[in-house]
């Protein structure tokens, strides 16, 4: 809940942790097991560049290699397997029908989809994830690993072992909880909400426009939030998603399906229109300028920030200066701290923010950033957000007509 009566200039305590009779760390330790993975794609080429990349890192073992779908799906009954690289396009079964049928055998299995930059494959891609995958790479070729390895490297690494430890730090908790008695679940229940974030209020002035950043696992967290939105947002909606070029062309028209709202990369020198959704293009930074009585879009290819380029950074600081701080933007599940710098000016203008929490995420990390620096109203489960975002937008005054 928000604090109606606070006042800009008082500074914020941590809540306090409350006082229990029993206590019981929740807490996941760390996993020392190494990640298992399985590489699936029918070219030898690609594969052996993926291998040389992840065992590169200690913590990653390749326990299967296969050149195509039914062998993925046949070796998960023979195999223990924490996460797969799965190429879209192959002989015998394809990669979106072999999907499913290894998600049934094992639900918790982090899939990566790894796409040639076409725009077929980026719908396909986008379906992929629909489905259950929890993110994508742009495939790698023999030119691309030679241009840029390092970068490709610290992704491709980042997201096996981040989202794979995700997963087992859930599932360990999810254990502790239930061997538990009820009242010390309902301690642990209590202390959960409690983890000592600071929260600001919401802002006086009803926001006109509506910011959303995200990266791994956003494109399923973006259809989420905005689903059946028409009729629900009149301010404009602009979201920066870490995506390559033809991906955020798929992911505005996906999201244009999804939420009955006009949706469309943004372009430069575009006026900016109530009640439509503007999507960062891959590869461009997409900001926000006023142009008299009107807001336009400026795209730029200024260098990457946070080694993004869309940035959410950019996004936010315009945004903060283009509508005078009448702005609310939503974090999303993500990996690295994107959005972080932005959020300063965002928030000093007058902007509000919250952010996914940790249980939705495929990746709390552009959301831990913003909220652990005290810049959040509110951190939300996924299916919350939304409902958040229309209130906050359509009440004359949120921070007391609003609660969180």
């Amino acid at each position: 809940m928000v604090n109606s009566s606070f006042k800009p200039s008082t500074p914020l305590k941590p809540r306090a942790h409350s006082t229990f009779a029993h206590r019981v760390n929740v807490a996941p330790k760390t996993s020392t097991a190494k990640c298992r993975v399985m590489l699936v794609d029918d070219s030898l080429v690609v594969r052996g560049i993926l291998r040389k990349i992840l065992i590169s890192d200690p913590d990653i073992e390749i326990v299967a290699s296969v050149g195509n779908g039914k062998l993925a799906v046949e070796e998960l009954d023979k195999t223990k397997v924490d996460a797969v690289i799965l190429d879209i396009e192959m002989p015998i079964m394809d990669g979106i029908t072999a999907l499913p049928l290894m998600l049934k055998k094992k639900p918790d299995l982090v899939v990566l989809v790894a796409s040639t930059l076409s725009q077929k494959n980026a719908d396909i891609s986008l379906k992929c994830m629909a489905l259950g995958a929890k993110d994508y790479i742009p495939k790698p070729t023999t030119q691309s690993f030679a241009t840029d390895e390092n970068a490709f490297k610290r992704e491709l690494i980042s997201k096996i072992k981040t989202i794979t430890q995700n997963i087992r730090d859930r599932a360990t908790k999810k254990k502790i909880i239930s061997s538990t008695s009820s009242a010390i679940k309902k301690d642990i229940s209590t202390e959960a909400n409690e983890e000592g974030f600071t929260f600001r209020p919401l802002p006086e002035k009803r926001p006109e426009a509506i910011v959303i950043g995200s990266s791994t696992g956003g494109p399923q967290a973006l259809a989420e939030v905005l689903k059946n939105a028409k009729g629900r947002f009149k301010t404009p909606i602009f979201i920066a998603q870490h995506m390559p070029p033809l991906f955020t062309k798929s992911l505005a028209a996906h999201i244009e399906r999804v939420s009955g709202m006009t949706a469309k990369e943004g372009e430069d020198g575009e006026v900016v229109k109530s009640g439509c959704i503007y999507v960062a293009p891959g590869d461009f930074h997409m900001e926000v300028i006023s142009n008299g009585a009107d807001k336009k879009i400026k795209l730029t290819q200024n260098p990457p920030e946070n080694f993004c380029r869309p940035s959410v950074n950019p996004l936010l600081r315009s945004v903060a200066r283009a509508y005078g701080g009448k702005s609310v933007c939503a974090m999303l599940t993500g990996l690295g701290s994107d959005g972080f710098q932005g959020a300063k000016e965002f928030i000093n203008q007058g902007g509000a923010m919250i952010a996914q929490n940790k249980e939705t995420c495929v990746v709390w990390g552009m959301p831990a950033a913003v909220t652990k620096a005290g810049y959040c109203s509110a951190v939300l489960p996924l299916n919350k957000i939304s409902d958040a975002l229309e209130r906050i937008t359509n009440t004359i005054n949120p921070r007391f007509g609003v609660t969180l």
